[in-house]
């Protein structure tokens, strides 16, 4: 039985459960496995590639698991060349609706090395491993793999052997990312004119990342006549990574019109995703990563938030909405102009007038040179420089903490809260931890902390320690600070500090929201 795809449609094959779990400290629990399976079904992913079943029993486990839970994506376990791996992988993905086996082997004359097998050897293999799967399963997956470093009379030889015996699709990897876009389409087109067949089968690209082509070179494969793109979230994967599935699905959308493939992943679920992927692997997202990077719908610059503001398109070739994201960022730094202040101030519920505006903006450049991100409470604090602090709903009025060796730390905190004084004695890990837990009884808040710093302003062990708190509650970003020779009192007023500039962002910030959110990126 041949796999039929319309010509216009691309499938996306998900290998983040395995080749992305593969970069060295990936590694995910079994419920994240589960977690992260059942939304990549429900976003449309074509085939979820859920884990390699024989290489530990937890994998065979997740993969089993999976199969059973699928509800509409192909579940594919990998399997080596080897009887006993496929058998294995037969074993954990029958249960699916859509199973798939996936066997491999490398045909690259430095991949032949390693098992020390001929041309003729590998040949045999080939061809008994895949007709052992097709004999468990309909749906067979091939690869070759370091196709791209392999000789192409034998490439061809060994993908008709494949197709022969029974393999339904036909990847060819880039496994060290090593090819180039033109090699990549030009290796797929020559490879679907010259081997019997082959119009009988879909042909994949799995290529990854190390000269940074690896999107690149998976969309110019499927210029050549490839129908399946293997890809992680968030371009995960061993070294450099992967073809990165939320490039691949936003290039095809936004640039139809020389693309003119179709997915039906939903690009909507993207962002959702992608921040759990990261949660599990542990593998952040860096901050100017392609549409899923907290920067990637971020502008500084005084002439492109000038420009977002009277017209997103600008500045921005797909809506943040299309990746599940509420709106565009104007973070507000030294490149920011008068106009994308006045908006900020806005949304924050400020009016000024023209004078005043011009006053605060020059606080703000001057600021601006010295911080690296300005912040809504630091806007909010340029306009009300003059009020006292004596006004702050919150006061720290004294504070003793007992701590050692002989068990846990303790704080007594007395607090002005509103005008009333009142105290608390709390336990905790350490004194900071101690002192604001009893801050949380004496004014409770579902404020997380982001950040807590130490800094040493001087030397020696009398040095004053500059501590900085960063408090995000509901969207709203808000930090403090303060300096003291005792560490735990800095501590203290520097959290307190923060929570009054939220008191602060709570008055100010109305229900009212703006199309374009200037949310502060941290």
């Amino acid at each position: 039985m041949t796999q039929a795809i319309e010509q216009d449609r691309v499938l996306i094959f998900d290998t983040t459960l395995r080749d992305g779990e593969q970069s060295p400290g990936a590694t995910m629990t079994h419920e994240e496995k589960l977690e992260i399976a059942e939304l990549l079904d429900d976003m449309g992913v074509d085939i979820i590639e859920a884990g390699f079943p024989i290489a530990s029993e937890g994998d065979f486990r997740a993969v089993s698991e999976i199969a059973r839970r699928s509800k509409q994506a192909v579940i594919c376990g990998l399997a080596r060349a080897q009887l006993p791996d496929i058998d294995r992988a037969w074993e954990a993905v029958q249960h699916a609706a859509r199973p798939r086996i996936h066997t491999f082997i490398g045909t690259s004359p430095l991949h032949r090395a390693i098992p020390n097998l001929t041309m003729d050897e590998m040949a045999d293999r080939i061809h008994d491993t895949v007709t052992h799967a097709r004999n468990l399963c309909d749906n067979v997956q091939w690869s070759p793999m370091d196709a791209t470093r392999t000789e192409w009379d034998y490439l061809c030889r060994v993908v008709e052997i494949a197709i022969k015996a029974g393999a339904t699709t036909i990847n060819i990897p880039d496994t060290v990312g090593y090819t180039a876009p033109v090699e990549s389409a030009d290796l797929i087109r020559r490879l679907i004119d010259t081997v019997p067949g082959a119009d009988e089968v879909i042909f994949a690209t799995h290529c990854h990342n190390d000269l940074g082509l690896a999107t690149a070179n998976s969309l110019a494969a499927v210029a050549g006549g490839a129908r399946q793109i293997e890809c992680t979230i968030n371009g995960l994967g061993e070294r450099a990574g992967n073809t990165a599935l939320e490039e691949v699905v936003m290039a095809l959308k936004v640039r139809a019109d020389i693309m003119p493939w179709r997915t039906q992943v939903d690009s909507t679920k993207i962002m959702n995703i992608s921040r759990r992927v990261a949660s599990a692997s542990g593998f952040a997202v860096q901050f100017n990563k392609a549409i899923v990077g907290k920067n990637a719908f971020a502008h500084e610059s005084g002439i492109h938030q000038d420009g977002m503001l009277k017209n997103a398109e600008t500045f921005e070739i797909m809506r943040p909405a299309d990746v599940g994201l509420a709106a565009s960022s104007l973070p507000l730094g030294k490149h920011s102009g008068r106009a994308a202040l006045r908006a900020k101030l806005r949304d924050l519920g400020v009016e000024l007038a023209d004078n005043q505006l011009k006053d605060v903006f020059v606080r703000f450049k001057d600021l601006a040179d010295r911080k690296k991100e300005v912040y809504d409470e630091d806007i909010l604090a340029l306009v009300h420089a003059g009020e006292d602090a004596a006004n702050d709903a919150l006061q720290l009025k004294s504070l003793s903490v007992t701590c050692g060796t002989g068990g846990p730390a303790s704080a007594t905190l007395v607090m002005e809260v509103e005008g009333t004084q009142k105290t608390a004695t709390q336990t905790g890990d350490g004194p900071v931890d101690a002192t604001f837990k009893a801050v949380r009884e004496l004014h409770p808040n579902e404020a997380h902390l982001q950040l807590y710093q130490v800094h040493a302003v001087t030397e020696g062990t009398d040095a004053q320690a500059t501590v900085s708190v960063r408090l995000e509650e509901d969207g709203n970003i808000a930090t403090g600070q303060s300096a003291d020779t005792d560490t735990v009192v800095a501590s203290a007023k520097a959290y307190i500090n923060a929570l009054n500039r939220l008191i602060v962002r709570r008055g100010k910030t109305g229900q009212d929201r703006r199309e374009i959110s200037y949310r502060d990126v941290s």
